[in-house]
């Protein structure tokens, strides 16, 4: 077995599918050879066009991911090495946003600091009522810098703001309600509501979903009228493929659309 098959498994499911962090008795921790394997598992799928949507979570239950692998901080202070963990991790949060699937978390247990990171770096992100959310540095003396990247991006600065400066624990309902993750359902009903939502996406063009995927985050970046005008360019580009010529034709027919997909 492969680091990467121990540090992050993966099972697919159709058009779905779901890689693990697997070190629960670590806390599904965020070691160099962790960031390193999802990193990997992320570029693999790249290349994969049959699969439309990623969901992202923990095994054990009890932590979803609990941030960096502090031991590997401990005992040494070279700042080489602390420049390529933070380097290799903002590198693998970044591929998340470039995937041309939708990248779902699942949230069960604590999120926090990197694993509270990863959360935010998803496209979407479904938590157990259970659930809880942190970027808990500032406690130990280090302010969560590349968490505060992703966190200030998906919710309100305020929010932000004092989750970074207090290191609090937050619910799931709280985390709900500053836009961190779409919706908080029971620990019993987590699985299968993620994967009802992975296949509800899955259903769709993977053409279309890594076209809107890029369109979107990139608009997000720029002024409106430029905003405007870049998906202004990209409705030729769409309209032209088969897959929005064949879901015209399919709804006019009224029938179920046959996809060609990103292939």
């Amino acid at each position: 077995m492969s680091d990467t098959q121990e540090l992050v498994s993966r099972e697919d499911h159709g058009a779905v599918c779901r890689l693990k962090l697997n070190r629960p008795e670590q806390g599904n921790s965020l070691s160099l050879a962790t960031i390193n394997a999802l990193h990997e598992a992320l570029r693999a799928l790249r290349d994969e066009p049959e699969i439309a949507v990623i969901i992202l979570s923990g095994v054990g239950g009890r932590i979803f991911c609990a941030g960096h692998d502090l031991r590997e901080f401990d005992g040494t202070d070279d700042p080489e090495f602390y420049h390529e963990v933070s380097t290799r991790c903002s590198a693998m949060m970044q591929a998340i946003q470039g995937q041309p699937q939708i990248v779902v978390a699942e949230v069960e247990g604590v999120a926090s600091a990197a694993g509270c990171q990863l959360v935010a770096a998803c496209d979407l992100a479904v938590a157990s009522a259970g659930a809880r959310f942190a970027t808990p540095g500032v406690n130990i003396g280090l302010w969560c810098l590349t968490p505060m990247v992703a966190l200030s991006r998906a919710v309100q600065t305020k929010h932000a703001m004092e989750m970074l400066c207090t290191g609090r624990l937050v619910d799931a309902e709280h985390a709900f309600r500053i836009g961190l993750v779409n919706r908080v359902v029971p620990a019993e009903a987590l699985a299968s509501e993620v994967m009802n939502l992975a296949t509800e996406i899955a259903s769709k063009s993977t053409y279309t979903l890594a076209l809107g995927k890029e369109a979107f985050y990139r608009q997000q970046q720029m002024p409106v009228a430029d905003a405007y005008a870049y998906a202004g360019e990209l409705v030729s580009r769409n309209m032209a493929h088969h897959d929005a010529r064949e879901g015209i034709r399919a709804f006019v027919e009224k029938r179920s659309p046959a996809w060609k997909g990103r292939g």
